[in-house]
């Protein structure tokens, strides 16, 4: 099988719907896991921005996927001499702290005042030659300049516009969503995401990306993009399966739902799950995500 055929058949294993009607935001960004992998083995810096606030949370607190998912491909990386950071803003700094604690990482954490403008920010990520900024399940603008939530809650008054960051360049842009509201969601026809999503209209994310990666479940998009990886670059495979390790992953959950605290982005409760699933759901979809890789 090719490679081409083998990272094919990884995105398709992600390309999965688990209650969000999805189907055609799959379908339209088909061949996004590829462009996204190519690119990304090229890079020489990555920037990551994740952290998607819950207020109604018990407690409130950035929801569990994205800053797993954030800490996991930033450990591959890490382990192929991919120079990571990794930013968010004050209220979700806490869970991708600890995400990054859990994955043995001692990746630069950049954190945003909500109020404060993002040029010292880009400064610094332009300093430290950032390459690549990729973007995991993090809220974005909506077409009212606001990001929102799957229920159509406004969430500007906990989240910071890092947009702005994402599209500052001169760094490629990735972008991984489950919803249609995470910043990359952009690279879509907002019709598109009108027509299918809950909520659609009000909440599709029209902050675009170069390469965006449409999963089932967003930390699903790290799972795969590491494994593309492996598949693109033979030389990095050992190190990159190293890092897709289900007891990693565990730990890093654990640490970031016990520690940050993070919740759950579905029940809205500080449990050892994702989007309402557990540890072993998510497992089963690693597993065959590695097998993929061949």
């Amino acid at each position: 099988m090719s490679q081409t055929a083998r990272v094919a058949a990884i995105e398709a294993l992600i390309h999965v719907d688990v209650g969000r009607n999805i189907g055609k935001l799959c379908a339209a960004a088909r061949g996004g896991l590829l462009g996204a992998a190519t690119a990304l083995a090229e890079a020489s810096g990555v920037g990551v921005i994740t952290g998607f606030y819950v207020p109604r949370g018990t407690p409130p607190a950035a929801e569990t996927d994205g800053p797993i998912g954030a800490a996991l491909l930033l450990h591959g990386l890490a382990a192929v001499g991919i120079a990571g950071r990794l930013a968010t803003d004050a209220p979700c700094a806490p869970a991708c702290a600890a995400a990054l604690r859990g994955a043995g990482l001692a990746t630069p954490l950049d954190i945003a005042a909500l109020d404060a403008p993002l040029d010292p920010l880009i400064a610094t990520w332009r300093a430290a030659g950032v390459s690549h900024a990729l973007s995991i399940e993090r809220c974005g603008k909506a077409i009212n300049g606001r990001p929102h939530n799957l229920v159509g809650l406004d969430i500007g008054a906990h989240t910071a516009p890092l947009d702005d960051l994402f599209l500052a360049g001169p760094w490629e842009t990735i972008g991984i969503g489950d919803g249609g509201n995470e910043m990359g969601m952009g690279a879509l026809p907002r019709s598109l995401i009108a027509a299918d999503i809950a909520n659609g209209e009000a909440i599709a994310c029209v902050t675009p990306a170069r390469h965006l990666i449409v999963a089932g479940v967003s930390n699903w998009g790290a799972y795969a993009l590491l494994a593309a990886l492996a598949v693109l670059r033979p030389d990095w495979r050992t190190r990159l399966l190293a890092s897709l390790d289900p007891a990693l992953d565990q730990a890093i959950l654990e640490a970031t739902v016990q520690d940050g605290p993070a919740v759950d982005g579905i029940s809205r409760q500080q449990t050892l799950t994702v989007d309402n699933h557990d540890p072993a759901f998510h497992h089963a979809k690693l597993a065959a995500i590695r097998a993929a890789v061949g």
